[in-house]
């Protein structure tokens, strides 16, 4: 699947309402954008810790749909976040999740996301389990 096809799929479902952005897509490796809008922030104006968690389960079950095997399907079974530092509102983050386990029955995905300046704001690693 090419990364217009996904994005359109993803357009009318709450990753784009969030407004994920696709900029990479490969076996063991996905990344996005977002935009930092007043919408998905804190009252103090950062990315909301939900957001964040919301942006990396996007991206870690993108990256096991590109792996599932013909009438499979997935769902996540487990995450955990470290939130480290902050995103200013009106600024874009960026999200790569890359593969730790590509298995039969489980995949895990680690997402890093970044601030505008590189900085490190949100580890999250997740299970996805594949389904039949």
């Amino acid at each position: 699947m090419d990364i217009d096809a996904l994005q359109k799929r993803l357009q009318p479902l709450f990753p784009g309402l969030m407004g994920v952005q696709l900029t990479e897509l490969a076996a063991d490796r996905v990344v996005a954008t977002l935009r930092v809008r007043p919408d998905l922030c804190t009252a103090g104006g950062i990315l909301h810790g939900g957001a964040h968690m919301a942006f990396a389960d996007t991206l870690g079950a993108i990256g096991t749909l590109l792996n599932l095997p013909e009438g499979k399907r997935t769902t996540t079974t487990d995450s955990s976040t470290k939130f480290i530092g902050g995103a200013k509102v009106d600024t874009v983050v960026t999200g790569e999740s890359v593969a730790l386990h590509r298995g039969r029955t489980t995949m895990v995905w680690q997402t890093s996301i970044r601030n505008g300046e590189g900085k490190l704001c949100s580890v999250v690693t997740q299970t996805q389990l594949v389904l039949d």
